[in-house]
This record gives structure tokens, C-alpha cells and sequence, in this order.
């Protein structure tokens, strides 16, 4: 393939087809330039920070994504309405799609992005790594043929050696994406990873390769122009993942030598110059221990971890991006590249660790950021996370002279920031940061698997979490009364209080001593405590000679507590009403986790199922997640169908139980 085109195509307005931060993310640099910027927003974000940021908005449909972020002719509409010449994809949605890129151009719309013939070329994966490897790029043993049947993958996987991998050819993300260990697990990992690819994007073909143990995840960013230009950026390391998904990325690698990185980046050249290839891109490789690399797909977009890049080189690569699609060349050559320190970024998630990552939606009470470090959002104080769109609210990124000085940054800003409302992976990822594998830079894509359980995991505190949350809500009851070390006269009575932390209830006695202090007993553990200082959002407290804020929301009867790195979300039982007997899944009903679209179900009505069976699966923020049966017994209601979007707390199935 060669680049389609050698003059100027000047631009003065840019639609951002996307959303949230990521659409804020290339506004700011549009604007800096002096270009006009517009908005498209589905109904779920008439109120979102991308939005207000914009010159213009225009609104394009329903909250959910094929509604609104999926629908080429409504952005092809907005963009005629509001006077842009130009269009972002930005990274996500439509940004890899090659009949956008292609329905902008019919529209005499500027893409900003590669061409539709690059989009296509690399949008297939089997394609991709044919491409790849006649270009002269190691590419990992696999079969990517036409015959999709259950018996052709087996055969093919004995060939290859297990363990497999198994990966959606028109998609990305993880998802269409299975390990697969030996031949017994094949049959069923096949067909989940062709129902996800088929819902995910609308073709269930999938390919099989080698699995390469315990690799590290590799990507190389690369620029090309419509004049023949073409070079890399280095490399970003993207081994800590969940779900096949990235949690953690750094530039660079610290498996990368001087010598590996020369040679990555020149078959990745090679492989750009190839393909004609105009604005950013990304292939990504797999690492091994003895240093060989494997390409697994080419990202036709700009990637979610670009701020690191950004911050070791001192570019703008949105700037590089509008100039190119302008028509500009690219505005250094690989010679005059300079790269500085190391970067880390990590990706801020509304999804609850402990619970398998399971996504999260609500609204943010208290939110606030550190300024130490680079903040990617589109969050504010009750700013809402709907729960139609990927799970990540933020991304945070540190630069510093050297790899620890920037994981030790990046972890304290982590320690700062408060996220309160809406579970995240805040402290996980804390923990990530200062893991001893992680600080040696041996976190390979293994890394999550072996280590999950403790990373999710909080430490002990002086004060237990319990006692913490009825202290809050004895002095928050109390408040404005309460006055720090206030003498009382009359004795110090406890109050006693009943608190529930992740399903355990706790009983505490509160005491107010003579002198003003609080005397907490939480089980067999007694802590005396002075509080200096109270407010709506927050309260100072002493241990001792240790002083402590500790922020906190509250919202009727939950409190959210930031204590440290980890929020606890806490309810308060002392006044509430006793919990209806088999509301937790005892008297067989299932119902929904969270707010999704029912993708399959496993059952019909008359069967007899086990306790833990599969039922139902959900989609929710770009994951796939089985609801089992709560108990054993038949079937006697299944409430949903597939396609049908269901709301936290819907009954999904109905089981009468076996006696």
C-alpha cells in the first residue's frame, strides 16, 4: 500500500467523535492550536465534562453506545450542522473503524487518523499478521483460516502445543480473547470467545495462536505522513493487565535494552512504510525471556497510554496527529528524537478488585485529584460514571528522572487522591506500584494472575474500619454540636452502633469521655480518640500523637470513607431496618450485579440446576460477566432475554429450591 495523497487539506473545526477524557484530551490540544472544537454527547452525557469544554455540542442519540458514539451517520449529521471540517475518533468507539474513515471522507470530512485502506488492512487480525510477516515482522505461530468449526481449532491447537490463545480477528480490548491451558478446556472457551466476539463486534471469527508463557506486552508508537515519513517513539511496557486489558503502563520498558529497542522499532518502520501509513499508530509484540518478540496487532489510533510516550520525548502527539492529517510532514525526523527519564501512567477504573474486577457505576460524592502528578479525566464532584461505557474515570501519569523516582511519585499521588462514591481500583493499583516484582521490573502479563489476591487486599490500619465508621457517624450526627475536646460533666454513656463493611456487620460502643475525647470499642479492641476538627467532607483526628484526616461522603445511609490509597464503603445499620430473609440470593433469586445488556442465557425453565451453574451472562463497561444460580433447584422463571438492557437489582432467573 502507499500514502493516497501529497497536498495540504487545511482544516479549521474538529468534531471529537467521543467522549470524556479522552475527547477533553484532544480538545485542549485542538484549541491550543487554534482550531474550533465540537462535542457529540449521547443522552447519558448531556451534562459530561467534554461537553461544557467544547466550542459546540451537538447531541446524537440514546445512552447507549449504538445509539449515539457508534452511529457514523448521526456524527456524520453533527459534524455537517455545527460547521466541522474535520473529525477526532479519538481512541475507543469508531476510531478503528474503517467505514467511518471512509464515510468522512464521501462526506469531504478531514479523518484524522489513518486511511479507511490501513484501517481494514489492519482491523482483521489474521490480515494484520499475513501483512506483518511478508513485511519481514516476526509474527507468533498460529492458524487464522476461514473453517471455524470446533474440530479444525482442535486440530490446529494440537499442531500448535498448548497452551493456545484464542483472539477475536475483528476486535481488541480482551474481549473475544481466551487462554486456553489443554484440549479438554478448548470446546468451551471456543464458544465464549465467539459469542463475545459476536456481540462485541458483529463477527464471531477468531484465530488461534501459540501462547507465549508469561511474556512481557510491548508496543511500539509510530508516526507516518503522506510524504513517506515514517518513525517510532519507543516502546511502552503494558505487561500489568487484567482481562487482557492494560492497568499499568511505562515508557520505557525495563526489559528493553538500547539494541532491542533499535530493532523493534526498525521492523515496526519497515511495517508502517509498508502499509503507506499516515498519523499515529501502535504494534504491539509480545516479549519473551530470551528477548524475541512476537507482533500480535497493529492499533490504527492513538493508544489510551500516549501520555507517557509524551512525557519522555516532550511532544504532543495530538499535535503531530492534526498537523499530519493537515498535511504537514512529521515534524522531526528519528534522528533528532530525545528521550528523558521514564513515565508511568495507570488507569483509574470504576470496578471493585476484590469481586473480580466487576464494573461499577454511580456518582462521585467527593472527588480530587493531586497535582503532583498528570490527570486525564473527565470527573468532578457528583460527576456520574453510567454504566454503558468503559470502566476507567482517570488516568494518572508520573515523570521522573528514573524508574523508581516515578513509581514512588506515582504511588503517593495515589495515596493523596480522593475517589469517593463509586468502588475503583485505586489502592490496587497503589499496590501494583510498590509490589516488589513491580519495583524490580519483573511484572510480566502473569503478573495480576499470581499476585490479584494480595494486590486487592488492604492492610491493617490502627484504627479498624469499623470503628473508624461509627465514629464518623456518631461525631457527623453530632455536628454542628460538636465542638473538639469539649468537657462533658454528666457520665460517658456508650452509644452503642451497628455497621455493615462488605457484607460483615460490626457492633460498636462509642464513648465520650469527660475530656472530650471518644473511647471506640470494636470487639475485643478498644482506641481512644480525639477529634480536632470536623466538616461535611472530611474530619481530623487524633491517635495518640499521630494525626490523621480522613475524608469522607455520606449519602443517606452509606458512607464512603477514603483512607488512604482504599475507599470503604460502609452502611449504617443502627437505625435501619432488619434485612428481608433471603434478599442475598438464599430464597433462589437472581438477580442483576449491575446495570448491563443480557448477552446470553444458559437455562431453560424446568431444568434442574446446581448451585453455581451458569445462568445468565451480563455485558457490562466492555466485560462479559456470568451471574451462576445462587442455589440448587429447577428453574421455574427466567425474567430476561438476550439484547435486553437490565438495571442493577433486576430479577434475572427465579429458582425453587431442591429439599
Amino acid at each position: 500500500m502507499t500514502a493516497t495523497r501529497t497536498t495540504a487539506t487545511p482544516f479549521r473545526t474538529v468534531l471529537v467523535a467521543n467522549r470524556g477524557e479522552i475527547a477533553l484530551r484532544v480538545m485542549r490540544t485542538a484549541r491550543r492550536m487554534g482550531y474550533g472544537t465540537v462535542a457529540v454527547h449521547s443522552s447519558a452525557d448531556t451534562t459530561s465534562a467534554h461537553v461544557r469544554f467544547a466550542d459546540r455540542a451537538v447531541l446524537i442519540g440514546g445512552p447507549l453506545p449504538a445509539e449515539s458514539y457508534l452511529d457514523i451517520p448521526a456524527i456524520i449529521d453533527a459534524a455537517k450542522a455545527s460547521g466541522a471540517d474535520a473529525v477526532h475518533p479519538g481512541y475507543g468507539f469508531l476510531a478503528e473503524n474503517a467505514a467511518f474513515a471512509n464515510a468522512c471522507r464521501e462526506a469531504g470530512l478531514v479523518f484524522i487518523g489513518p486511511s479507511p485502506e490501513s484501517i481494514e488492512a489492519m482491523g482483521d487480525k489474521a490480515r494484520a499478521k499475513a501483512f506483518m510477516q511478508a513485511a519481514g515482522v516476526p509474527v507468533v505461530p498460529g492458524y487464522q483460516g476461514d473453517d471455524q468449526s470446533e474440530a479444525r481449532f482442535a486440530a490446529e491447537a494440537q499442531t500448535i502445543g498448548f497452551p493456545v490463545m484464542i483472539k477475536a480477528v475483528a476486535g481488541g480490548g480482551g474481549r473475544g480473547m481466551r487462554l486456553v491451558a489443554d484440549a479438554a478446556s478448548l470446546p468451551a472457551l471456543l464458544a465464549s470467545a465467539q459469542s463475545e466476539a459476536k456481540n462485541a463486534f458483529a463477527d464471531a471469527t477468531v484465530l488461534i495462536e501459540k501462547a507465549v508463557v508469561s511474556p512481557r506486552h510491548i508496543e511500539i508508537q509510530v508516526f507516518g505522513d503522506c510524504h513517506g515519513n515514517a518513525l517510532h517513539l519507543g516502546e511502552r511496557d503494558c505487561s500489568v493487565q487484567r482481562r487482557h486489558q492494560k492497568l499499568v503502563e511505562e515508557a520505557p520498558s525495563p526489559a528493553v535494552s538500547d539494541a532491542l529497542r533499535a530493532r523493534m522499532g526498525e521492523v515496526s518502520v519497515k511495517a508502517v512504510q509498508a502499509l503507506g501509513y499516515e498519523g499515529a499508530g501502535t504494534l504491539e509484540f509480545l516479549l519473551d525471556r530470551d528477548g524475541g518478540f512476537y507482533f500480535m496487532e497493529m492499533n490504527t489510533r492513538l493508544q489510551v497510554e500516549h501520555p507517557v510516550t509524551e512525557a519522555i520525548t516532550g511532544l504532543d502527539l495530538v499535535e503531530w496527529q492534526l498537523r499530519v492529517a493537515a498535511g504537514e510532514a512529521l515534524p522531526l525526523a528519528q534522528h533528532e528524537l530525545r528521550f528523558a527519564g521514564h513515565a508511568i501512567e495507570v488507569r483509574l477504573c470504576a470496578e471493585d478488585p476484590a469481586h473480580d474486577f466487576m464494573p461499577q457505576s454511580g456518582r462521585f460524592g467527593a472527588w480530587a485529584m493531586p497535582e503532583m502528578l498528570r490527570v486525564e479525566t473527565a470527573m468532578a464532584d457528583g460527576a456520574e460514571v453510567p454504566p454503558f461505557y468503559d470502566s476507567m474515570v482517570a488516568k494518572l501519569i508520573a515523570h521522573g528522572p528514573t524508574r523508581d523516582a516515578a513509581r514512588l511519585m506515582l504511588a503517593e499521588g495515589l495515596a493523596r487522591a480522593t475517589a469517593l462514591g463509586v468502588a475503583t481500583n485505586q489502592g490496587f493499583l497503589k499496590r501494583v506500584l510498590e509490589h516488589e516484582a513491580f519495583a524490580a521490573g519483573e511484572a510480566t502479563t502473569a503478573f495480576v494472575g499470581a499476585h490479584g489476591e494480595a494486590l486487592a487486599s488492604r492492610p491493617s490500619a490502627i484504627l479498624p474500619d469499623a470503628a473508624l465508621a461509627a465514629l464518623i457517624l456518631f461525631v457527623a450526627d453530632s455536628a454542628p454540636r460538636h465542638r473538639a475536646r469539649a468537657r462533658h460533666v454528666g457520665p460517658p454513656l456508650p452509644v452503642p452502633m451497628l455497621v455493615e463493611i462488605g457484607g460483615t456487620k460490626s457492633e460498636v460502643a462509642i464513648h465520650r469521655d469527660r475530656d472530650g475525647g471518644y473511647r471506640i470499642d470494636a470487639g475485643d479492641q478498644r482506641t481512644t480518640v480525639i477529634v480536632e476538627a470536623i466538616s461535611a467532607a472530611g474530619l481530623r483526628l487524633r491517635l495518640g500523637a499521630l494525626a490523621l484526616d480522613v475524608p469522607f461522603h455520606r449519602v443517606g445511609a452509606d458512607l464512603f470513607i477514603q483512607r488512604g490509597a482504599d475507599q470503604i464503603h460502609v452502611r449504617d445499620l443502627t437505625r435501619a431496618a432488619t434485612k428481608p430473609a433471603g434478599s442475598d440470593g438464599s430464597d433462589g433469586r437472581l438477580v442483576a450485579a449491575m446495570n448491563g445488556r443480557i448477552v446470553a442465557v444458559h437455562a431453560a425453565i424446568g431444568e434442574d440446576v446446581a448451585a453455581g451453574q451458569p445462568l445468565v451472562t451480563l455485558e457490562a463497561m466492555k466485560m462479559e460477566h456470568v451471574h451462576a444460580a445462587p442455589v440448587a433447584g429447577r428453574l421455574v422463571e427466567i425474567a430476561v432475554t438476550p439484547g435486553e438492557q437490565v438495571t442493577t437489582g433486576r430479577l434475572m432467573a427465579a429458582i425453587e429450591k431442591t429439599a
